[in-house]
């Protein structure tokens, strides 16, 4: 990124806009405004901005309408909307199109800087990663495992944002390991030699929350005996890790809020203000928009926590990872149990990589490979010793598969190759534009990211993509 990052403007009240420049005018930013959304698409496509501010209600067109067209024609920039017209559901509908924050008029100016201020560093960090260039897959990272491209672009994400104090808001489904990627971005970044604290949102009650996270002092409720350090004062330096926030309770969600804007907070039953200094991450395997909209997790936590985001990919989507992953457990467990197990057939590599959804994921993997070593004895895992609800599934068209792919007898030798684009050798110019554009729908439009699994830069793609058009 450039010294003085371009931001655009896009409000058609001039004095609305000069007020904007006045709130922005230290932050060493090339400011431009325009008053329409034609001139908005106009300056987009001859100098592509870092971020846009842009208002919801234009003469011309609204603010979902040119979100939808930032869409189709695949520009990649940061967008905070700004409008009079609020409401929760206009705000998730502006989220999904694909805003990064929504402001409601009238802005303030530690609210406009804020907001800018987060996403010129998502930007900042979106930049490193574009133009990393990895020299090798990693097949193991703080504690994940897995060399599959959706992992390798989780780990540059996180070295992207490990050295920020910025905060990250990890997201995924059950199992997929959100503490162990929290953990990571710790240990990766400068803090890495003060503590890391996590505590789990859904696990504490709703009553000792408060306590759990600021701490009390004797006295202060039923059972306090005497002081108590919270998880605040312990993580001071280092991180606070907040698993599952989506299940905090709204009232201290307000404390929380406050707390991550001055560092600052009181015990329970204390006036005494304390001030620590915490790199926060949090986590949640539900959709926190669709919290926010049924108005269980508050609007201006979420945009105070949703800075740099880290999606993590489901077990099944990471294909031979699934593999990796087992035969890493079963050695494990094998050597705590002073069993044989070394590797697994193939019919039951076939059925653990293709023939099972894993909602549970890397979690439900690990116990189902405990449960086979613990109840059976062997050198081989074979089908006869999964447990349910491996055991239900189907194999009889694994089995055939298998021994339709066997090779030959004699000393015929089979060599199969597989162009992903069925049978017929295809150019090498056409395979290339056919894997780029896969990445791109898989992405969902969003080039930085296909081209971070793609391991090349995203000016490259751009530059292919204008070559064939």
């Amino acid at each position: 990124m450039t010294a003085n990052p371009r931001v655009l403007i896009v409000e058609d009240s001039i004095p609305q806009a000069r007020l904007y420049e006045q709130y922005l005018k230290n932050s060493q930013l090339d400011l431009t405004v325009v008053t329409t959304g034609a001139e908005m698409q106009k300056f987009v496509k001859e100098t592509p901005p870092v971020l846009i501010l842009l208002d919801y209600k234009l003469p011309d067109m609204d603010g979902l309408s040119i979100l939808n067209w930032m869409n189709k024609e695949k520009f990649s920039c940061f967008v905070i909307v700004i409008t009079a017209h609020s409401s929760v559901d206009v705000a998730v509908d502006m989220m999904r199109a694909g805003a990064d924050d929504f402001l409601e008029k009238p802005v303030s100016a530690s609210r406009l800087k804020t907001s800018v201020k987060n996403l010129l560093e998502r930007a900042r960090l979106q930049s490193l990663l574009d133009n990393y260039q990895s020299t090798f897959e990693r097949k193991n990272y703080h504690g994940f495992i897995g060399s599959s491209l959706p992992m390798q672009a989780v780990y540059r994400i996180i070295d992207a944002a490990a050295p920020s104090k910025a905060t990250v808001f990890i997201t995924g489904e059950s199992g997929t390991g959100k503490e162990v990627c929290a953990e990571a971005i710790h240990a990766q970044g400068p803090r890495a030699k003060k503590p890391f604290v996590a505590l789990n949102c859904g696990a504490i009650p709703h009553d000792l929350m408060e306590s759990e996270i600021f701490g009390h002092v004797k006295g202060s409720f039923t059972g306090a005996f005497s002081d108590r350090q919270g998880a605040a004062s312990q993580a001071n330096g280092g991180s606070l890790f907040l698993d599952e926030i989506c299940e905090m309770d709204l009232d201290l969600q307000t404390k929380l809020l406050r707390f991550i804007q001055t560092g600052t907070f009181k015990k329970v039953g204390s006036n005494k203000l304390e001030t620590v200094d915490i790199r926060f991450i949090c986590a949640t395997n539900r959709d926190p928009l669709d919290d926010v909209a049924k108005g269980l997790f508050r609007e201006d936590l979420y945009y105070r926590l949703h800075v740099l985001p880290v999606q993590l990919p489901a077990l099944r989507e990471r294909g031979s990872d699934i593999i990796e992953i087992a035969t890493t457990f079963l050695t494990e467990y094998a050597q705590e149990e002073d069993k044989a197990f070394v590797t697994f057939s193939p019919e039951v590599k076939t059925l653990l990589m293709e023939q099972y959804d894993w909602p549970g994921n890397v979690r439900q993997l690990q116990n189902i490979i405990r449960n086979i070593v613990v109840l059976h004895n062997d050198t081989i895992v074979q089908l006869s010793h999964l447990p349910a609800p491996l055991n239900s599934i189907d194999t009889t068209a694994i089995i055939s598969k298998l021994s339709n792919n066997a090779p030959q007898q004699g000393n015929q030798t089979q060599v199969t190759m597989s162009t992903g684009l069925g049978d017929q050798i295809q150019p090498l110019a056409e395979v290339e534009r056919n894997t780029i554009e896969h990445a791109i729908n898989y992405c969902d439009g969003n080039i930085p990211k296909a081209a971070a699994l793609l391991d090349v830069s995203p000016s490259t793609i751009y530059r292919k993509k204008q070559g064939w058009e």
